[in-house]
Order: structure tokens, then C-alpha cells, then sequence
């Protein structure tokens, strides 16, 4: 069982749901990640998705991408937010962290450091999961299975636009839970319409058997609570990284942990 699974299963049983923020590794300052993420977890997060910085992003709307490229920029690449996972676990064995990007660094990764080097040093790190944006599922069974292997997830993105026939793809190799997009286009784009959303989960469930999470769209407390009363778990990252992207450096984690604990308050009301 992966610490993704005891996590989701222990608020299940509180009947509780997921706060799930998601930050660009190495932003808005270098080396201010492991302490950024201490903050979430202080706050209320109960997963953390820790996005992968690269050049190309095909899913990420201007906001993550110009925090990408800023930590470009410092010169964050996987190796160094390996190392800030494994920074976080010195002092935080329980909270689950998701990785989030895209395939090109991950394959680089390997091609660097010999065939399964990503799975093993991932694990070795404290990655609970992966979400690679441009994996398909019907491609990811052998890769899924090295992550299972480790007690880590493959987690999945779903959209309004997925066929019943791709949910079932995605129910063969997903673990964890799986990430419905809840609006058509990039991260932050439009506005999120709930009733869609409420309308969508039942035909997922109706696929996977692990927890769903919602996210895109999601920016303020009211939003937070509308979800949550139909998904399992909230994701929320464009708006974190609005609030924070200008932000003195000692004021980061306060200003954003000030905000996830208005979403955990919504959340738990």
C-alpha cells in the first residue's frame, strides 16, 4: 500500500476530502521548496504535487509556465527536485508527494542514468507518485508496474472530453487516484462550472475504483466547497502560484499557507 493510498483511505474514513496544492518545484526561489512544502502540509495539504520544470509544457497554462521557466532559469532540472523530496522527507515521512510534468525529463533521466534509474531514485528520494501529463495509458502498463513495484503510483489526468473507452484504459493502470481536468484547455484557463463536474464523477466512478480528485478552475474557498461535496479531493496550483510569484521571500510559505488553510476551512465546514 503506498502512502497515497493510507492517506486518501484514513480521510475516507473521516469522511473528509483532499487538499491537494500543487507547487513548481524550485519557485519561486531556488531553495525554498522543502520549506514551501512543510508550510502546505502545516496548513492543511494532505497531498502535494510538485510540478517538474520544462521548457515545453503542452497541459500548463502562462502562470505555470512562467514559473517553469523561472526555475529553468535557477537551473532546477529532476536531479535537484529529487533532492527536495528527499529534503522534505528528513523532517515528513507521512505526507504523500506527486510529481507532475511531463515525459521528455523523466526519459532523459534514464538515458542519463541507466534504464530504471527514474523509479529507483524517485523511490529511493520519497515520491509517492507520478503524473506525466503525455503518457498514455495504453503505453504505461511496464511503467506502472516498476512504480507499484516501489509502493508509488501512476496517476492519470481525465478530461470532459475522455470516452468511456479511454476511462477504462486509464482504470487498468491507475493507482492512487486519478486527476479529472474539469475545464477544456490549459491550467488556469476559464471558469469552472460545478454542475459539469457533479454530472462528470458518477461516470468516472463508474470506471476506476480509486479516488478522484478535481482540479483546474478551483481558485477561492467557495469553489473548494462545491467540489468537494462530489469529489474526493481538490487540486489546487495556478492560484498558489499567483499569490506567491512576487512575493518576498519571507513571505512565501506564510502567504500561501494563509490561503490553503481558507480551503481547508471550506473543505472541512
Amino acid at each position: 500500500m503506498s502512502r497515497i493510498d493510507t492517506a486518501l483511505g484514513a480521510l475516507k474514513a473521516q469522511n473528509r476530502k483532499a487538499l491537494i496544492p500543487f507547487v513548481t518545484a524550485g519557485f519561486p526561489y531556488a531553495d525554498i521548496t522543502p520549506e514551501l512544502m512543510h508550510g502546505m502540509v502545516e496548513a492543511g495539504a494532505d497531498v502535494i504535487e510538485l510540478g517538474v520544470p520544462f521548457s515545453d509544457p503542452s497541459a500548463d497554462g502562462p502562470v505555470i509556465q512562467k514559473a517553469g521557466d523561472r526555475a529553468l532559469a535557477f537551473g532546477i532540472g529532476l536531479v535537484q527536485v529529487l533532492a527536495m523530496v528527499k529534503t522534505f522527507r528528513e523532517r515528513n515521512s507521512t505526507t504523500p508527494v506527486v510529481l507532475m510534468g511531463y515525459a521528455n525529463p523523466v526519459e532523459r533521466y534514464d538515458q542519463k542514468h541507466g534504464e530504471g534509474a527514474f523509479v529507483r531514485d524517485a523511490s529511493s528520494a520519497g515520491v509517492d507518485g507520478v503524473l506525466i501529463v503525455d503518457y498514455p495509458p495504453e503505453e504505461c502498463e511496464a511503467f506502472a508496474a516498476a512504480l507499484r513495484a516501489h509502493q508509488m503510483d501512476l496517476i492519470f489526468l481525465l478530461a470532459p472530453t475522455s470516452t468511456d473507452e479511454r476511462m477504462a484504459q486509464v482504470a487498468r493502470v491507475a493507482s492512487g487516484y486519478v486527476y479529472y481536468v474539469s475545464l477544456k484547455g490549459v491550467t488556469g484557463a476559464g471558469t469552472l462550472d460545478v454542475g459539469q463536474v457533479e454530472a462528470m464523477l458518477p461516470r468516472i466512478r463508474a470506471h476506476v475504483n480509486v479516488p478522484v480528485g478535481v482540479g483546474f478552475g478551483i481558485r477561492d474557498a467557495d469553489t473548494a466547497r462545491a467540489i468537494g461535496r462530489t469529489a474526493d479531493a481538490v487540486v489546487i496550483g495556478s492560484k498558489i502560484i499567483q499569490l506567491i510569484e512576487d512575493a518576498p521571500r519571507e513571505q512565501v510559505v506564510p502567504i500561501a499557507a494563509e490561503f490553503l488553510r481558507s480551503i481547508r476551512q471550506a473543505l472541512d465546514a
